[in-house]
């Protein structure tokens, strides 16, 4: 964000004692009061036991009064980005698919443990299937992306009646390909087995986005040794989008 000429204030939550969260919930809350776009990032809590951090995450989510902030914030047009567990606590939460937060059903998407049962880490390509968002001005439908992905719960998970719903809505942005650009089930292509080889969706507006893929690992200088066009113009695209530059 700060390269694409964004103002960023990274907000940690500290969690050592009771007076420390109450502490940490008010700053975000006043965060996300003040800002225009919310970026839930990756992380590693609790050695990802029993299961990754966005357990963590969506607690802090459904807070009651940074729920009602960021109620406030999806109202007044903010944007929101998750990326690897950041998506998952979107999606847990219901943000993502719904748009707002919603308590989770049996038919729900999820994301779940990858199909070889360990953490995977590795470059992927992906193609964009859809530009239904202002996250996503800095792409076409058909780009492909070479994209690294690290994380052992990135399998997405949809019922058929909710995949119909999410395609017919637009709201599969991306999806795991093969070296011929085509959705792939096989493991060299889809690191996790996610269904129907979804790797990112959006909200139905495109105001809320998450993908599992790390998108914010590149700059200028990295994977030099790695072939293939590896800026999506997420944080471009977000920054243009409230500055008009």
């Amino acid at each position: 964000f700060e390269k694409e000429g964004g103002d960023v204030d990274l907000v940690p939550f500290v969690t050592l004692n009771e007076d420390a969260l109450v502490k940490s919930v008010a700053i975000m809350v006043e965060n996300i009061d003040n800002t225009t776009v919310f970026f839930v990032a990756g992380g590693f809590s609790a050695a990802d036991e029993p299961d990754g951090s966005a357990k963590f995450i969506v607690n802090i989510l459904l807070n009651e009064k940074v729920r009602a902030a960021i109620d406030s914030f999806i109202a007044r047009g903010g944007l929101i980005i998750g990326i690897c567990n950041g998506f998952q606590a979107l999606v847990k939460s219901g943000l993502l698919p719904y748009g707002n937060f919603e308590d989770a059903k049996s038919t729900s998407p999820t994301l779940f443990y990858n199909d070889a049962n360990q953490h995977v880490a590795k470059m992927v390509e992906t193609r964009i299937a859809n530009t239904n968002s202002p996250w996503l001005t800095g792409v076409q439908v058909g780009d492909i992306h070479a994209i690294p992905v690290s994380h052992g719960e990135g399998k997405f998970v949809v019922t058929a009646e909710e995949f119909a719903e999410l395609r017919d809505n637009g709201q599969i942005f991306s999806q795991y390909v093969d070296f011929e650009g085509k959705p792939s089930m096989d493991s060299k292509y889809n690191p996790n087995g996610s269904v129907h080889a979804i790797e990112g969706i959006t909200s139905k507006n495109g105001q809320i986005i998450g993908k599992m893929g790390h998108s914010e690992r590149y700059e200028d200088g990295l994977f030099q040794n790695i072939p293939g066009n590896k800026d999506q113009h997420l944080f471009a695209s977000a920054v243009k989008y409230f500055t008009g530059k």
